[in-house]
């Protein structure tokens, strides 16, 4: 290839995407124009229309790797450039996390034979699992004094240590030099615990998981980063197989990302990188933006000037910029900036959903031109935001909103229902949840043209859309009369076991007979051992019950897959541990565990993604900081919830604890209150570049004197909120 690298450097949506993919054709076109002549001087004719194009490719072995922050984003950058080269050329496009997982697997005999591991397939380790395999691995050292010292109870510290062999991880820094960096960077402070005895802790973990095959996301960041990187023989076919490397948005990626393109650049390989000044989303979470800018010397820079002209930022972006970081500034803002004032949240919630609702009844605006973005946005506020504007029939897209398993009433169902076949659950299950599980389990087939066949439905398919054969109240009454409690072997009687059974009615009690009925049939299967797994006994429920040839609403789709993978995923992890070190437990302790790991909340529904097919959804878009962000989208009305918050100078998103320390240009070095202050400073700056670069027509700041603890609001952005001329409040609205 005879480009060069390139660095494209600009703010959101200036263009930066779509100038990678220009110069991506670009290479195409001069390694096409390479390859013809190359084949014209080995055979001395012509290139002619009827000699396939791979074999003018195939001369130079080409391969490109695409590199993309988060998985939404991959998708997108892949389709985009498959559809712009016709699918031709050879393209991988994953994320640096995925792209570092594929390897250590795919090289795993390698890393065998250098570290001296035993011979097995590794398996990764979900972070719910690894919180709860390490918790049992520590737990006889994080005693109470232990406990006393940190501050926090035993989840959040076994988190949080975990955190800092990930955030190692992604620095470059191997395990065994954490304690050297924590121990510098903590200096004198006695608030936290030793150094050395949470390295200590992380190497043990380490080597526990690397005998066992088990790899988490900072021990699979640490084996490649530590040791595939410097193998000779792995550089030999890293460089073999990529001539070229596309990474969007650099300023998310880890240091070792760094690593990676300059070993590739090294070997002749030429790289196409954008960088975002205001981006910076994951600083905090394991991104090193400084670090990844110091690629740009290495590379021809290109500056793509000026926000994108449809959006507000060169309008808004300086004065409010000006006002957060100088209250003192008497300053108005122009009319593209609304505000809405109230004295409590719970009203606030209510006027702005109103507010949309108007708004997209009299055609000001349509649903998918709208975003509500909060820096954090608790139950009461999605489920308020969600009710008002479903019943005016407005459609809500909730962005990853990753709530617990748990709260879903079908995995509440199919897990009293693995308590009523297995025995030695009885504990598990009680009469209101076998009330809950009859409601679910009898539910009747949706109609055709249902909304519930919409896909990405989330929350704004109302709960009155399903229908069952047995109603809360028949339940509670079999529930009541017909549930037999038992420890070992919990019990449902025939429905005949209530001397009124005639008042169930004959759909409820066909329902509860074909229930009881199958329930029976998969003991007795269980007691021949003809069931081969826990997982299998749940997929035909799901079949039989829930499935059965229908399409379920979005949101139950989605739990049920993660229920599986979850469910497949903890028995494989199982298996593997006793195969290694057997050990004598009840029959079915591990469907216990199961069960609890589940209820604690640790794990939410957030499968692998169904894309819906054809355009985007048109709904209104729910979303925190974060995740708005992390999505780059835009839209024409922005809603900013809780402007009087202070938790938008966090970002939407807690920062990693000792994550500062791990940053390269300040490895170890102690972060002050006043180094958080700047932080915080410099964080709302980009936030408010981003989002203003991300709305085209109107910005309406959302703001409650009180918060939900009934607390006074003084957050960052408050001077914007009195610094409105528009002013929507109780009073003129009512």
């Amino acid at each position: 290839m005879v480009s060069h690298s390139v660095w494209i450097v600009g703010t959101s949506r200036s263009g930066k995407t779509a100038r990678l993919v220009e110069q991506f054709c670009n290479w195409v076109k001069s390694e096409k124009q390479y390859t013809e002549s190359f084949y014209t001087k080995k055979t001395g004719r012509k290139k002619t229309g009827d000699v396939p194009e791979f074999l003018y490719l195939k001369q130079t072995e080409p391969g490109v790797l695409v590199l993309a922050a988060n998985d939404d984003n991959r998708r997108e950058l892949g389709d985009i450039i498959v559809t712009s080269t016709l699918g031709k050329y050879p393209v991988r496009a994953k994320t640096p996390l995925g792209f570092f997982q594929d390897e250590v697997i795919l090289f795993w005999p390698l890393l065998i034979n250098s570290l001296n591991l035993k011979a097995q397939f590794p398996v990764r380790l979900r972070p719910e699992t690894e919180q709860e395999l390490a918790t049992k691995l520590w737990r006889p050292q994080l005693d109470e004094e232990i406990l006393r010292m940190a501050g926090v109870n035993e989840s959040r510290l076994v988190r949080r240590i975990l955190d800092l062999l990930q955030l190692a991880a992604y620095s470059g820094i191997p395990c065994e030099d954490i304690a050297q960096i924590l121990a510098k960077g903590l200096g004198e402070n006695t608030t936290t615990l030793e150094p050395e005895f949470l390295a200590s802790l992380l190497l043990d973990w380490r080597n526990w998981c690397l005998e066992r095959g088990l790899l988490t996301y900072g021990i699979i960041t640490e084996l490649y980063s530590q040791h595939l990187l410097s193998d000779r023989h792995y550089q030999q076919h890293l460089t073999k197989r990529y001539q070229a490397v596309l990474a969007d948005d650099v300023d998310d990626y880890p240091s070792v990302a760094r690593l990676l393109f300059e070993l590739l650049l090294d070997r002749g390989a030429v790289g196409a990188f954008s960088y975002n000044p205001d981006g910076a989303v994951r600083l905090g979470l394991g991104a090193d933006p400084n670090y990844l800018e110091g690629l740009a010397e290495r590379c021809r820079v290109e500056i793509l000037n000026g926000p994108p002209p449809e959006s507000l930022s060169e309008q808004l972006t300086k004065q409010m910029v000006e006002l957060v970081t100088s209250p003192m500034v008497m300053l108005s803002l122009p009319k593209t900036v609304h505000s809405i004032q109230t004295t409590s949240r719970a009203q606030l919630l209510r006027q702005t959903a109103e507010i949309i609702a108007d708004a997209i009844q009299s055609q000001q605006v349509q649903p998918e031109e709208v975003a509500i973005i909060a820096p954090g946005l608790d139950a009461i506020a999605r489920y308020t935001l969600v009710e008002i504007l479903v019943k005016q029939n407005i459609p809500v897209e909730s962005l990853n909103d990753q709530r617990p398993l748990i709260s879903s009433p079908v995995i509440r169902a199919l897990l009293t229902m693995l308590a009523l076949v297995y025995p030695g659950l009885g504990r598990l299950v009680d009469r209101d949840a076998v009330a809950e599980m009859l409601v679910v389990l009898s539910r009747k087939q949706p109609p055709e043209n249902s909304s519930l066949l919409t896909p990405n439905s989330s929350l704004s398919t109302p709960p009155s859309a399903l229908s069952t054969d047995i109603d809360p109240v028949r339940a509670g009454l079999i529930a009541d009369y017909c549930f037999v409690p038992h420890p070992d072997r919990p019990n449902l009687l025939p429905v005949s076991a209530f001397e009124r059974w005639d008042r169930i009615g004959y759909a409820a009690t066909t329902a509860y007979s074909e229930i009881l009925e199958w329930l029976e049939q998969q003991r007795s299967q269980q007691e021949l051992r003809l069931i081969p797994s826990p997982i299998s006994l749940l997929d035909r429920a799901i079949q039989r019950f829930l499935w059965n040839g229908s399409n379920l609403p979005y949101e139950q789709l989605a739990a049920l897959r993660e229920l599986l993978e979850t469910a497949q995923h903890y028995w494989e992890i199982d298996t593997r541990l006793r195969q290694i070190t057997p050990v004598e437990t009840t029959p079915h302790t591990t469907i216990i565990e199961f069960i609890q790991l589940l209820r604690r909340g640790t794990i939410t529904a957030n499968a692998y993604p169904v894309r819906p097919i054809g355009g985007a959804r048109k709904a209104v878009t729910l979303a925190t900081i974060f995740q708005y962000r992390s999505s780059r989208r835009s839209h024409q009305w922005h809603f900013w919830l809780d402007a009087g918050s202070p938790l938008w100078a966090k970002g939407g998103a807690a920062t990693l604890f000792g994550a500062p320390f791990f940053l390269r240009d300040r490895l170890g070095e102690p972060w002050t209150a006043e180094d958080e202050k700047l932080a915080e400073e410099q964080r709302l700056q980009r936030i408010l570049t981003d989002l203003l670069s991300r709305v085209s027509e109107r910005v309406y700041l959302c703001h409650s004197d009180l918060a939900v603890n009934g607390q006074e609001q003084i957050g960052p952005l408050l001077p914007l909120v009195n610094a409105c001329v528009t002013v929507i409040s109780e009073a003129n609205v009512n």
